[in-house]
């Protein structure tokens, strides 16, 4: 099958809908990082059956539909199709009917994932293994992934043996293997769900006779309990129609007491009613009396107020008089103050315009004194300053100069230090350099040494492995002959224990005859027709009550008919049966009926499928379910049939056994022998190594020690012109130091220039000081000017403001005077009132006292009456509560008759009458009802005592017979399949392991050509650990690239890994080709040269298989090299879309 064409529609950044065209030879994939290239390889293993979330890279599988962009919705499914070439129909059976096969995957948000095969619903299981079969899948290491290199080379050894799996194309087959242990482990659980089946319907057969006896039983106490329960329901009605009658009678009594007390009662009401229309005109008297009295109460309430409230006004008025009075005589004296105080404010303002006269002039002159002081200060400072740039210069360049003689001072110490220890060095160089060449040839012959003993060593390791490998084979053929011996005789063993168990349990019982005959095969329901049940009877003495006893054989013999053959000849039993099997003749079905009239009395015929005809003229079909003697029988020949069979099973598993045994130990044998070799090598190896290491170690001392001593004459002729070159700088630099001026002079003359700027900054300041004293002083005087200016004005309006206040206080205390006098003569009159509302409310007091007595004496006559109601009312109720209780038991007891006379009808279907004539007893005859019910619940005792009893027990016995010979059946069946399901596991795994190992061997010399062909040279081997089991061993990975030792993978570098890895899986291309090959930015790690070799094995491999390669990456060289380029774009951001050039056709054109 070739793949031919994937196509994308929503799947991750791949919106529209993409078609990728899958063609011969190599086929690149490049666009910038993040642009969905690897979405590309996602796509394809999603839609070959992927179901793990975190291989696409995301939380959940429905990640992978188109989640929405800037400018585009998220959608709500995701569809990949993969368009295979089926032209040589090599795909499965199911699918094999077309030239093209187009496999489809769709996920739907919220209904997970469906896949179709052309227009066939298929399960994901179904398109894994067709992938399978055909040496791909979600999961080949043929599809190498971002990291994945990464992964092979830091993977567990037994996690690489699957590259040797795919290799060999044993997917599929670990898949069926694992299907058959499944089935195997079901069948398993199955057998021995039908082993406890059939013991329990063998126990629930035995059950079901005991049911039957007891139904009989059963149905002889329910009649009797029918009859008593009939005869005390009778009773009970009875009793029930005694009972009204004397209800009635007492009903008709309370009633008649119940009216006496109703009148009594209607008449104590009238009374009550009388006493309570008397009572509103007393109460309405006395209302209006308490609401006078009240109303005067409140009219004197109000006088003391009014009386409190004019006592307050006259205090009020007198206080405000007071200190209005107060307030005049204040206002008098702030006249007087006002006045005195405008004076001396104007004095005040005279006496500051006197002092300002001539201030604008003393300002000036003194401004002028400040600014012509400044302006002396400032050229003082300008020469001040450049005198102390130029001292600052001079310092400067005779620092710069001491520095400089200091610094060659030191470096022709150094040089000249330096010297003296290079002499010293290049003496020691010599002597360690003819030390290292010695070394070096006595490290080369210790390398030729242990070469010759490492060639030894592999010679040896490979006639082990040779032998090794022999005796592996072996001992997997003995191991599947093992097992399938044991497998076998394991099955036989589990019926004969089933058999002997339900054999065992029916011998329990003890003492039947039945274990004491033989019968051979075929003729079991003959005999078990002939006998039946009597089988299961004991061999007993003579004065036992039951069982065969042992009686003299017949005097004389009656013979059977003619053409009868005797049962006797095919059955071997006890003395005790003789007398009967002798009466036994065995007939064809057909012949049995003919025969039946020549019988004699006690002589029966039966035919090999259980027929019986009895000489009495009693005749039984076989078509009826097989006695339980005829089973038993054919139990116990089978029983001993499987025993046979079982012997010589287990003979044979013994002997495989021991053969496996043996190879076992020969294998253990050869593995000692070639682990002895293997560490032999290893030792040969370590001992080249470290030949190696030494040769290279001398060797590099050599070099170190010659470039040492060439370095070291190097330096000293440096050091020694670097020495003449200091002592010419440090003359130059004396000269130049001596040639500088006077420092210390030209410092002195910076300090008295300092000194005169100091004078001049002082009489600056003092004159600057005295102007601004002057200023600040007429600043104050005019402040206080304008101050004084406003107090005047404010004093003056108050002054004006001051007599109108003074009037309007004298007119407002004449008014208060005024309303003083009015006040003093409210109190009098007040009195006069409050006198005249106390006679007023005595005389109130006294009407109101004489209603409320005459009201208490109308509400006790009240009283008086209700409670003679009350007691009338009680009276009343007691009778009708009695004349209730009697209406209720009269009630109670025709309520009793009827549920009497519907029990009759529901348990006996019949009338009371018709039952007491049905029952054929006089009522007066009749038991006591306590009699009567001891009796029924006797009889219920001895009933429920019966237990749980099966009625359809017989019925019950045939279904059971039934589902029991179709579970042995089954069981048999399932024997059978176990020994299948076994045989096919073993027949797999030995499969495998051959293929195994094939592929192992195949992809082991591929990989060594391919390792020395990516490298240069080298070498490189796969190697089978960790088990002698080659389905469960490890794989190891040993490389040796040019000029390295042998080691493990994972200790190369980041390239030779890569290259590697590379050659191990086309190395599996070559054993077992896989359709595609996706490549995804394998060659990063690589650099140009490697990538160009890398390239050509991708060359090769298309030449010699016919694989399909699909190549992403980002590098130029393996673009170059490329059939077709397809680019992915990212045009909008999160949406991918593919393009594509036609590098072949593109040559072509523009050649």
């Amino acid at each position: 099958m070739r793949f031919s064409k994937l196509r994308l529609n929503g799947f991750k950044s791949f919106v529209d809908p993409t078609d990728l065209i899958i063609a011969d030879g190599l086929t690149g994939v490049v666009g910038p990082n993040g642009c969905g290239k690897s979405n590309l390889l996602e796509a394809l293993r999603w839609v070959m059956g992927e179901h793990r979330a975190s291989a696409m890279r995301g939380g959940g599988m429905e990640d992978v539909i188109f989640a929405g962009a800037a400018t585009r919705p998220a959608r709500n499914f995701a569809e990949v199709s993969l368009i295979i070439d089926n032209a040589e129909r090599l795909a499965p059976a199911a699918f094999n009917d077309a030239d093209q096969l187009e496999i489809v995957r769709r996920i739907t948000r919220d209904a997970g994932s469906a896949y179709k095969v052309g227009t066939k619903d298929v399960r994901a299981r179904d398109v894994q293994m067709l992938f399978a079969d055909a040496s791909t899948g979600a999961h080949s290491p043929a599809l190498v992934r971002q990291g994945m290199i990464a992964e092979l080379i830091n993977a567990k050894p037994k996690s690489r043996r699957r590259i040797l799996e795919e290799a060999a194309g044993i997917s599929g087959l670990y898949q069926r293997r694992h299907e058959a242990e499944l089935k195997l482990k079901g069948a398993e659980t199955n057998l021995t769900r039908v082993d406890d089946v059939i013991d329990q319907l063998a126990a629930q057969l035995a059950q079901l006779a005991r049911q039957a006896r007891q139904a009989a039983r059963y149905r002889e106490i329910g009649e009797s309990l029918r009859r008593a329960e009939g005869m005390l329901l009778f009773r009970r009605w009875h009793e029930a129609d005694e009972a009204l009658m004397g209800a009635t009678n007492l009903l008709r009594d309370r009633t008649t007491a119940a009216a006496q007390a109703e009148r009594a009662a209607r008449d104590a009401t009238k009374a009550r009613q009388g006493a309570e229309d008397a009572l509103p005109p007393l109460r309405e008297e006395e209302a209006i009396a308490a609401a006078v009295l009240q109303r005067l109460q409140v009219q004197r309430d109000a006088l003391q107020d009014q009386e409190a409230r004019a006592r307050d006004m006259i205090a009020t008025l007198r206080a405000r008089i007071d200190q209005l009075t107060r307030d005049i005589d204040r206002e008098a004296g702030l006249n007087k103050d006002a006045g005195e105080t405008i004076a001396r404010l104007e004095w005040e303002a005279r006496e500051i315009a006197k002092a300002g006269e001539g201030h604008e002039a003393r300002l000036e002159a003194a401004q002028g004194a400040a600014r012509e002081a400044a302006g002396v200060l400032q050229e003082a400072e300008a020469a001040s300053a450049q005198l102390t740039e130029d001292v600052a210069r001079l310092a400067a360049r005779h620092q710069s100069a001491q520095r400089l003689i200091d610094d060659h001072r030191a470096t022709l110490a150094k040089n000249e230090a330096e010297a003296v220890k290079s002499k010293a060095a290049s003496q020691a160089a010599a002597t360690a350099l003819g030390k290292a060449e010695a070394d070096f040839a006595a490290a080369g012959l210790a390398e030729a040494a242990a070469l010759a003993s490492a060639d030894a060593a592999e010679q040896a390791l490979a006639a082990a492995e040779v032998a090794r490998a022999a005796t592996q084979t072996q001992e997997s053929d003995a191991r599947a002959l093992r097992s399938e011996a044991e497998g076998g005789a394991n099955a036989l063993r589990a019926e004969v224990t089933a058999l002997s168990r339900l054999v065992d349990r029916d011998r329990a019982e003890g003492g039947q005859v039945l274990d004491l005959l033989s019968v051979q095969k075929g003729y079991e329901k003959a005999l078990g027709a002939a006998l039946a049940d009597d089988l299961r009877a004991p061999a007993v003495g003579a004065d036992a009550p039951t069982g065969w006893a042992s009686l003299p054989d017949y005097l004389q013999a009656q013979a059977l008919p003619a053409g009868v053959a005797p049962l006797a000849d095919v059955v071997t039993v006890p003395a005790v049966l003789a007398r009967r099997i002798a009466q036994i003749g065995l007939v064809d079905a057909a012949d049995g009926a003919r025969l039946q009239a020549a019988l004699q009395p006690g002589q029966r015929l039966v035919s090999l499928a259980g027929d019986l005809w009895r000489w009495d003229g009693f005749r039984s079909g076989a078509e009826d379910a097989p006695s339980a003697a005829a089973l038993r029988l054919q139990q116990l020949n089978r029983l001993a049939e499987l025993q046979r069979d079982l012997d010589a099973a287990a003979a044979k598993a013994q002997q495989a056994a021991a053969a496996h045994d043996a190879l076992t130990r020969a294998l253990q044998d050869c593995t000692v022998v070639d682990q002895a070799a293997r560490a032999a090598r290893r030792d040969a190896d370590r001992a080249v190594a470290d030949a190696n290491r030494a040769a290279s170690r001398a060797e590099a001392d050599r070099n170190l020690s010659q470039g040492r001593l060439e370095s070291l004459g190097l330096a000293l002729r440096r050091i020694e012109e670097e020495a003449m070159g200091a002592r010419k700088a440090l003359a130059e630099a004396e000269q130049a130091a001596a040639a500088l001026g006077d420092l210390a002079a030209a410092r002195a003359s910076v300090e008295d220039v300092k000194m005169t700027v100091e004078a001049a900054r002082i009489t600056m300041m003092s004159r600057r000081s005295a102007a601004e004293e002057l200023r600040r002083e007429g600043d104050a005087r005019l402040r206080r000017a304008q101050e004084i200016t406003k107090e005047i004005s404010g004093w003056k309006h108050r002054l004006e403001t001051a007599t109108k206040r003074s009037a309007e206080l004298a007119d407002r205390k004449a008014a208060s005077e005024a309303e003083l006098a009015e006040a003093s003569a409210a109190p009098e009159e007040i009195a006069a009132k409050r006198a005249e509302l106390a006679d007023a409310i005595a005389t109130a007091e006294t009407r109101r006292r004489a209603a409320a007595d005459r009201l208490a004496e109308a509400e006790t006559v009240l009283r008086d009456t209700g409670h003679a109601e009350r007691d009338a009312e009680r009276l009343a109720s007691e009778a009708r509560e009695a004349r209730a209780r009697a209406e209720a038991r009269a009630d109670a007891a025709r309520e009793t008759i009827a549920y009497a006379a519907e029990r009759i009808m529901e348990a006996q279907e019949v009338t009371p009458a018709q039952l007491l004539d049905a029952l054929g007893v006089p009522v007066a005859d009749m038991p006591p009802v306590a009699t009567v019910e001891a009796e029924v619940n006797a009889l219920k005792r001895q009933r429920d005592a019966l237990g749980a009893v099966n009625l359809r027990a017989e019925e019950d016995a045939k279904g059971v017979q039934v589902e029991h010979d179709a579970l042995v059946s089954e069981k048999a069946d399932l024997l059978a399949a176990i020994a299948a399901l076994r045989t096919g596991i073993a027949s797999l795994n030995k499969e495998g392991r051959e293929r195994l190992l094939t592929a192992f061997e195949q992809v082991n010399d591929s990989f060594g050509l391919l390792f020395t062909h990516l490298f240069g040279g080298g070498e490189a081997k796969l190697v089978l650990v960790e088990s002698d089991d080659p389905l469960e061993a490890g794989l190891e990975i040993m490389c040796q690239p040019p000029g390295k030792k042998l080691s493990t993978l994972s200790l190369l570098s980041g390239g030779e890994q890569t290259l590697t890895a590379l050659a191990l899986i086309f190395a599996v291309f070559l054993a077992n080709p896989a359709p595609i090959c996706v490549l995804d930015e394998v060659d990063a790690p690589l650099d140009d040269a490697n990538v160009t070799r890398f390239c050509d094995l991708l060359d090769e491999m298309c030449r010699r298989t016919d694989t399909r390669f699909l190549i992403i990456t980002h590098h130029a060289v393996t673009m170059s090299r490329m059939d077709r380029l397809f680019g992915v774009t990212m045009g909008e951001q999160g949406v991918s879309q593919l393009v594509s050039v036609d590098l072949k056709r593109a040559a072509a054109m523009v050649a």
